[in-house]
């Protein structure tokens, strides 16, 4: 696209939005450019067209790509997300919140550009937002989750093992990324693109996978709010929190799914022990403590089961080498972007709409990991860290006959 052809209007948005996140002031940046505080007020109004090496000063003053500038587009808008109540309001302004939604709209802003280079809208397949029913939010969530598995044809007991690729099919939005240990995802409803997640790639499968699955929850019940999932457990969880919560259970682990291999294991032993708790944790691929608390919820086994369990100190790794299961390889891929961002942008890169350089940068790699996608393309951890411990009661004790002593 030439540059005089560039809609000023979009340019200005984005250049407005790059000298902001930089956090400069108009009279700094116009200083940078020797012009006059007026003049660059122009640029910005898009009154005036910037000249070829005023916006590769820009470029370098706002540490910005020149490409991301000249997208023939506006900048998406801000991202906003509100905090649940029973949080301090200054959390908005921590580092980490607002390198998590920087790192969000940029994979938006990107996302949106390879659509329109390669001329490819998504289709997706969301049923409408949910309207609370009267009664037990817990009920109600219950009932959406065997819906919902329903409607992706996941059937009524097996296990969701790849939530991300499920969610991704029918037109979410997931992305990766390393993120401070509190938080454990980022959602957002962008109106004219669609619903995107931001998970914490450094969390382990299953914390991943209970994550896409309650902020999924969120969008189903609340899709135009966007929000922040904080690992800590709030006192008091408002209604759509509970939802979330209870929603993420029952469509990872169905009810009929859990009771089967509940039922099957206490007709093969006559009993179910703690190694049973943990294989069956690796089967709906979660983790113990979400599995032992839906079997405690659907009253199979005693409540605080859990609770006797965590009081033991023992690490989650050492459980499962005593439970004879071996570490979990990643069924979901670990990419920071959705299948089909990587495959538009190696389509741009062959029609040659972007260079060598900007595909390295859309793809967040170096270019020869970059080539290396090209050529593939062409051709077709643990609930807790710590140090070890031995573990320190019996796995085959049993659930049954009371709490885990």
């Amino acid at each position: 696209m030439k540059y005089e052809s560039l809609e000023l209007a979009g340019l200005a948005e984005r250049l407005i939005a790059a000298r902001k996140a930089a956090e400069l002031t108009q009279e700094e940046a116009a200083i940078h450019l020797s012009m006059s505080r007026p003049t660059f007020i122009a640029i910005e109004k898009g009154t005036r067209r910037p000249k070829h090496d005023e916006l590769i000063k820009l470029s370098g003053l706002y540490d910005v790509p020149l490409n991301n500038l000249l997208r023939n587009a506006a900048r998406p808008q801000p991202l906003s997300p509100h905090l649940r109540a029973g949080l301090d309001m200054s959390a908005n302004e921590q580092p980490e919140l607002k390198f998590a939604i920087e790192i969000l709209s940029a994979y938006i802003d990107d996302y949106s550009y390879l659509e329109s280079l390669v001329n490819s809208r998504m289709t997706t397949s969301f049923p409408p937002q949910l309207r609370v029913a009267p009664g037990p939010i817990e009920k109600f969530a219950e009932h959406c989750a065997q819906e919902e598995r329903s409607r992706l044809n996941l059937g009524v007991h097996q296990p969701v093992c790849t939530p991300r690729k499920v969610l991704e099919e029918v037109g979410v939005h997931v992305f990766l990324e390393k993120l401070d240990s509190k938080l454990s995802g980022l959602y957002v409803f962008v109106p004219d693109f669609g619903y995107c997640i931001l998970i914490n790639r450094v969390h382990p499968r299953e914390r991943r996978n209970w994550t896409i699955a309650h902020e999924y929850g969120h969008f189903l019940l609340d899709r135009d709010k966007p929000g922040v999932d904080y690992v800590k457990p709030l006192q008091r969880k408002p209604q759509n929190e509970r939802f979330a919560d209870a929603f993420a259970a029952a469509f990872l682990m169905p009810e009929t799914g859990v009771q089967r291999r509940f039922y099957d294991e206490i007709e093969r032993s006559g009993d179910f022990k703690v190694a049973d708790l943990c294989r069956m944790a690796d089967y709906f691929a979660v983790s113990m403590q979400a599995i032992a608390f839906r079997l405690e919820g659907l009253g199979l086994i005693p409540r605080g089961s859990w609770d006797a369990i965590s009081e033991a100190g023992v690490l989650m790794k050492d459980i499962k080498q005593e439970a004879g299961i071996a570490s979990a390889a990643n069924h979901d891929s670990l990419e920071p972007y959705p299948q089909r961002y990587r495959l538009m942008a190696v389509e741009a890169f062959e029609k040659e709409l972007i260079t060598e350089g900007q595909l390295a940068r859309l793809l967040r790699c170096s270019r020869i990991q970059a080539r290396e996608i090209v050529e593939q393309c062409s051709k077709t951890p643990s609930d807790n860290d710590g140090i070890s411990s031995s573990v320190t009661f019996s796995l085959s004790r049993s659930l049954l006959a009371g709490t885990v002593g």
